[in-house]
């Protein structure tokens, strides 16, 4: 038959790529046996229809390995009576397992659509009937005709899933749903509209290809002219809806200067995080199942290149702190090194004292932006007793702090920036303000400069 060609097609050419999903499939089919599913569809009874297909398809996934099937049922026990509705009318017909195959197409024959629909209760049902499984994939296809009839909200069951990571969104096949009542289910999961029974079963062969593989992707990180070429950067994928970790991988071009491909899980939306500096996030990322899905992530990076003019420094582990235009920290790059960041303007603190402030620097992609400040000075300052005080930078007729003394002997060795200098200094002893000892000097790159307070 044509669906299950299309079926097998699919799964060849994953096969091909050795993409098939690991671990075990868990699929949990939550069938409408409403009242409503009496009516005709395309000359024939809708239950007639839906249940011979899925049947077809039942028959031909039998003996697959790591697979396990499911049937839950609503609105089949209870007679739909107007004004008086069984909104508990949900059951587990055959318990998630391997080889029900036949066992659920069985069940399927046997239904007598006759009451209400009850969508919302049955989506919370059906979350306890996957047992505890750290390898499994979750899979639920709900196939109805009819919307929400019980006054429940099927959407904030579906995030309350979600957020428990008990199960993945939903798959709704919707069987003639008017174009009024579409728009209720894209809350829930992944609607597809079968408008016929032709169309009923190419949506099928879809649902259950994406259900049963993994597909090739390619993520290209996109170069300020738009080349994919970036690389050699981590990058972490999330299931958007339950904020899971899937995949994290080091991007890498292969041998042809191509990104490498990859086999990604088609069920979740993703969220992607590139490690760039700083991150670059991609939200709604859908993979096609059996087609090869292509990524492209703009992250135009530059280098960033701190270093000293002239004679080397004496300083050891030197920081540069840089910041976003909007202040957030995006790194602490050590001085002497190249960094990448993404394109932009950016304010940089070097934590050298006094402090180095630099705003506004702007980092263009594929480009190198160099920053050198002038390497350091040392004072030595000698005194014989303890006391209170500092070092005081002279810019534009303002001082500002670049040392402070605490109570004991500040005497020592200090690196400082070069500039006009300010020292003051009270012995402790020294109980009167105007004791204060006042000195001036200056600090020069590489050169030493005492100041004796004796």
């Amino acid at each position: 038959m044509k669906h299950l060609q299309v079926i097998f097609t699919i799964l060849l050419a994953i096969a091909s790529l050795g993409a098939l999903a690991q671990g075990t499939t868990r699929i949990l089919f939550v069938f409408d046996a409403s009242n409503s599913m009496n009516g005709f569809w395309e000359g024939q009874r809708k239950i007639e229809t839906s249940t011979r297909l899925l049947s077809e398809t039942l028959e031909e996934l039998y003996g697959i390995e790591n697979l396990e099937i499911g049937l839950r049922v609503y609105g089949h026990q209870t007679q739909h009576v107007p004004g008086h509705q069984d909104c508990d009318d949900t059951e587990l017909v055959v318990p998630i397992g391997t080889g029900t195959n036949l066992v659920i197409k069985r069940e399927l024959e046997r239904l007598q659509p006759k009451g209400t629909t009850p969508i919302a209760r049955s989506l919370e049902k059906a979350a306890g009937d996957f047992e505890e499984c750290e390898e499994c994939r979750n899979v639920i296809i709900l196939i109805t005709d009819g919307i929400e009839a019980c006054d429940e909200d099927p959407c904030a069951v579906s995030r309350a899933l979600q957020e428990k990571n008990i199960i993945v969104k939903p798959f709704i096949i919707g069987i003639g749903i008017d174009e009024l009542y579409r728009s209720t289910f894209e809350c829930v999961g992944n609607y597809f509209d079968a408008t016929n029974a032709e169309v009923f079963e190419t949506v099928l062969d879809i649902v259950i290809a994406e259900a049963l593989n993994n597909t090739s992707v390619q993520i290209n990180l996109m170069n300020g002219q738009n080349d994919p070429i970036e690389t050699n950067v981590p990058f972490t994928l999330y299931d958007q809806n339950t904020g899971a970790i899937l995949y994290n991988f080091v991007h890498t071009l292969n041998s042809w200067g191509n990104p490498d491909t990859l086999s990604f899980d088609p069920l979740p939306t993703y969220r992607l995080v590139v490690h760039t500096l700083p991150p670059v996030v991609q939200t709604d990322l859908r993979v096609t199942p059996g087609v090869h899905t292509v990524f492209e992530i703009p992250v135009p990076q530059g280098d960033l290149e701190l270093s000293f003019s002239g004679r080397r420094s004496d300083y050891g582990d030197l920081k540069c702190i840089v910041t976003s235009d909007n202040c957030d920290i995006v790194h602490a790059q050590d001085f002497g090194t190249t960094e990448r960041y993404i394109e932009g303007s950016y304010h940089l603190e070097i934590l050298t004292t006094p402090r180095t402030i630099i705003r506004d620097v702007e980092i263009k992609a594929d480009g190198t932006t160099p920053i050198a400040i002038p390497a350091p000075g040392t004072l030595l300052l000698n005194t014989s007793t303890s006391g209170y005080g500092g070092v005081f930078l002279e810019q534009n007729n303002e001082l500002s702090t670049a040392l402070k003394f605490s109570e004991g002997d500040p005497s020592g060795r200090y690196l400082l920036q070069p500039g006009k200098y300010r020292l003051e200094f009270r012995a402790r002893n020294a109980r009167q303000t105007l004791y204060t000892i006042e000195k001036e000097f200056i600090i020069k790159s590489g050169t030493n400069t005492t100041v004796n307070l004796n």
